[in-house]
C-alpha cells in the first residue's frame, strides 16, 4: 500500500474518508483506533479546523462552579467547563471558587485590548529608516484606511515604532472584535505595507513579521503591552474565612508571597503567581480557542497586600489573555455547547469570556497556594490524581 495518508481533493471531511485514513494507519502500524473513531462531531464541520481528520482526542472534562464574577461583561455565577487529565485540578479550582463566592465573588476588570502584527522595513542605512518612521506617523490616517479595507470587526489602534541598525519596526495594534485575530491582522497588515512599499521610496524590503509581534511564544514586550486582553481579577478575603476554606490565615499567605517572590526572581519566571497555565489550557481546550496561544497567556503578575485588619488582597493581572467566541476551534460542537454553557457563544461576547476566565484563574491561585502551605498539595493528589 502506498505510504501516502488518503485524500480526496474534492470533499475530505467525509466519515468515508475518516474511515480511510483510520485503515491507513491500521495497515501502516497495525494499530487501531477504536476511540479516536468515537464521536458525535460531523466530520464536515471540522472544515477549517483540521487536515487529514481522523477522528477526535477525547480529554475528560469537569465542571466548576458556582463561580461568582462581578465583572463588567460577566456578572453572577457561572460554571466553567475545564478539560484535562490532571487530576485533582478541578477540584482545586471548585474549591477556590467556593472561597470567591463566599467571599462576595472576584471583581475582574479588562484593561486594554490589542492583536499585533510587526512587519519589519529595511534600508541603506539607520538614518533613512530614521525617516521612514517620521513619514508612518504623518501618514497614520492612510495607512489605518488601507488595513481596515480587509475586515469589518479589525481597527487599527496605533503603531508602535522600534529601531534597530538599518531597521525599522512596526508593531500593528489591532482590536479585532469577537475574534482572536491572528489571521484578521496578518492580512490588514500585509495590505498595508504593500501599499507603504508603493507609497515610500527608499525601501530596500520589508518582512511582515519580524518577530516583534512574538506569536505564540512569551515576550517582556506583551506583558508591558498587551496581546488580547489584558484582565486583572481581584479579591478581598477575610482572615477568618481563608482558615475556614483552605485552612490557612491571611497572614500565612501574606508572609509566603515574599518567599515565592524571590524564588521566582531567581528562575527568571514569567509569572509570579502559581499555576495560571492550568485553568487557562483546561478551559481553553473545553471552549475551541487556539490552545498554543497559552505560550503568551499564561504569563501573569500577581500582587498581594494585607491591611490592619487581616483582610487579604489577592489579585492577578494575565497582560496577554488571547481568547474569542467567534472563529477558529469556537465553533465546533463540543465547544459550542461549553460557550453557550457560560453564555458566552455569539456576538459582543468575547469579553465576557475573558472576564469569566480571569475569575477562574483567580479562583486557582488561591486554592493552590493555600493547599502548599495547609500541606494538602501532596496529599490531594494522592487521593485524586493517581491513574495507574
Amino acid at each position: 500500500m502506498s505510504d501516502k495518508i488518503p485524500r480526496d481533493n474534492a470533499n475530505d471531511y467525509t466519515e468515508a474518508m475518516a474511515q480511510m485514513r483510520r485503515e491507513f494507519v491500521r495497515e501502516q502500524t497495525s494499530i487501531s483506533l477504536d476511540n479516536i473513531g468515537h464521536y458525535s462531531v460531523d466530520p464536515a464541520t471540522t472544515a477549517g479546523n483540521i487536515e487529514n481528520f481522523i477522528g477526535v482526542a477525547q480529554v475528560p472534562m469537569g465542571l466548576v462552579g458556582p463561580l461568582q464574577v462581578n465583572g463588567e461583561h460577566a456578572s453572577g455565577e457561572f460554571y466553567v467547563p475545564m478539560a484535562t487529565s490532571e487530576g485533582t485540578l478541578v477540584a482545586s479550582y471548585n474549591r477556590g471558587a467556593r472561597l470567591l463566592r463566599e467571599a462576595g465573588g472576584a471583581k475582574v476588570t479588562i484593561v486594554d485590548d490589542a492583536m499585533q502584527r510587526a512587519p519589519v522595513f529595511i534600508f541603506e542605512d539607520a538614518r533613512e529608516a530614521r525617516e521612514f518612521g517620521v513619514w508612518v506617523e504623518e501618514h497614520f490616517d492612510d495607512i489605518k484606511e488601507q488595513a481596515e479595507t480587509t475586515t469589518s470587526s479589525g481597527k487599527l489602534r496605533d503603531i508602535q515604532q522600534f529601531s534597530a541598525a538599518r531597521m525599522r519596526y512596526l508593531r500593528f495594534n489591532y482590536t479585532t472584535g469577537d475574534a482572536a485575530g491572528q489571521n484578521m491582522v496578518g492580512k490588514a497588515t500585509f495590505v498595508a505595507c504593500e501599499w507603504i512599499k508603493d507609497n515610500y521610496p527608499g525601501i530596500k524590503r520589508y518582512m511582515l513579521s519580524g518577530a516583534m509581534d512574538t506569536d505564540k511564544k512569551h515576550s517582556q514586550l506583551n506583558t508591558l503591552h498587551t496581546r488580547g486582553k489584558r484582565v486583572i481579577a481581584e479579591v478581598v478575603i477575610p482572615s477568618a474565612l481563608l482558615e475556614k476554606v483552605m485552612g490557612v490565615t491571611s497572614e500565612t499567605l501574606f508572609k509566603a508571597r515574599a518567599i515565592t517572590q524571590v524564588g521566582g526572581l531567581l528562575a527568571g519566571s514569567i509569572n509570579t503567581g502559581a499555576h495560571s497555565a492550568n485553568g487557562i489550557t483546561a478551559t481553553f481546550i473545553a471552549t475551541g480557542q487556539d490552545v498554543a496561544n497559552v505560550a503568551e497567556s499564561s504569563a501573569a503578575i500577581v500582587y498581594v497586600d494585607l491591611d490592619s485588619d487581616s483582610n487579604y488582597y489577592f489579585s492577578i493581572t494575565i497582560p496577554s489573555l488571547i481568547v474569542a467566541t467567534y472563529g477558529g476551534g469556537t465553533g465546533l460542537p463540543t465547544q459550542q455547547e461549553c460557550l453557550k454553557m457560560m453564555g458566552c457563544s455569539g456576538t459582543g461576547k468575547v469579553n465576557k469570556l475573558a472576564e469569566i476566565i480571569g475569575a477562574t484563574v483567580l479562583a486557582g491561585e488561591l486554592s493552590l497556594m493555600s493547599a502548599v502551605l495547609a500541606g494538602d498539595w501532596v496529599t490531594s493528589h494522592d487521593a485524586l490524581g493517581r491513574n495507574r
